[in-house]
């Protein structure tokens, strides 16, 4: 038996494979996993042939390489939402709704789209629903084009070409080269916008939620009517908004420790 395989625990290998996957920013091949192993070349092949049937990795674009699948990313997202961080979330996102007093979103992206994964609802009787559990689009939402900003350049127009464009309003991004316009101007400015490009009358205002390698974790966002929020009014609402992510942020790390 090869010393490697003596020295990491059969029922850990699999835990470390996924741990690797989750610490990097990209898809990865077994062998660049196996780099921090050193597991035989049969072996890390053999666990990720595991992983891949089970349901937790699937292959990338590169079918060379693999990532987390959504059943991986709803179990990390999971053990999140039932940790001490949710109760943390709330107090930051209900402080972050009296300031700007409007709907406050915690939003992750999923195969489907932009999922809800929590938020705090407005006190004022006219508000836009979008119930948690919702998936809304990437390209025409405030948290779902924070979402396309955070990605590398190539990575980022690749996912813009795979995309179903469609045109839901009089605002919507429905051609390529124009949405990746307007996620360079995200990506340069650090929040995204929805000007009335996802639902007629509302408009949105979202930021990335960081951690501490800089990598994008979820989005956090505020939407209202344009009764109530016009589009100067929202901007004069970044810095509450960028003060909870920051918050957010630590409380993570905070957390995670």
């Amino acid at each position: 038996m090869d010393e490697s395989e003596e020295r990491i625990p059969t029922n850990l290998r699999t835990l470390l494979i996924l741990e690797i996957l989750g610490r990097s920013n990209r898809p990865m091949t077994p062998t660049q996993i196996n780099e921090e192993l050193g597991l035989p070349k049969q072996t890390i092949h053999r666990l990720c042939t595991t992983l891949i049937k089970e349901g937790f990795l699937i292959p990338d674009s590169n079918e060379r390489k693999l990532r987390p699948s959504r059943r991986l990313r709803m179990m990390a997202g999971g053990i999140l939402y039932s940790s001490k961080f949710h109760i943390a979330r709330r107090q930051i996102m209900m402080n972050l709704a009296h300031d700007v007093k409007e709907t406050v979103n915690f939003v992750v992206p999923e195969d489907e789209g932009m999922r809800y994964i929590d938020r705090v609802e407005t006190d004022w009787v006219f508000q836009v629903q979008l119930p948690i559990g919702t998936h809304v689009p990437f390209h025409c939402t405030a948290s779902g084009k924070t979402f396309l900003a955070s990605l590398p350049s190539a990575r980022r127009r690749a996912m813009v070409e795979s995309l179903k464009l469609d045109r839901l309003t009089s605002k919507t991004f429905t051609d390529s080269d124009g949405l990746m316009a307007e996620l360079k101007k995200v990506a340069r400015q650090g929040y995204a916008i929805d000007d009335e490009e996802f639902v007629e009358g509302m408009v949105a205002m979202a930021m990335p939620v960081l951690d501490e390698n800089g990598r994008y974790l979820a989005s956090l966002a505020f939407h209202g009517p344009i009764q109530r929020v016009t589009l100067e009014n929202i901007l004069e609402l970044r810095e509450p908004l960028a003060n909870a992510v920051k918050q957010m942020s630590h409380t993570i790390l905070a957390f995670e420790d």
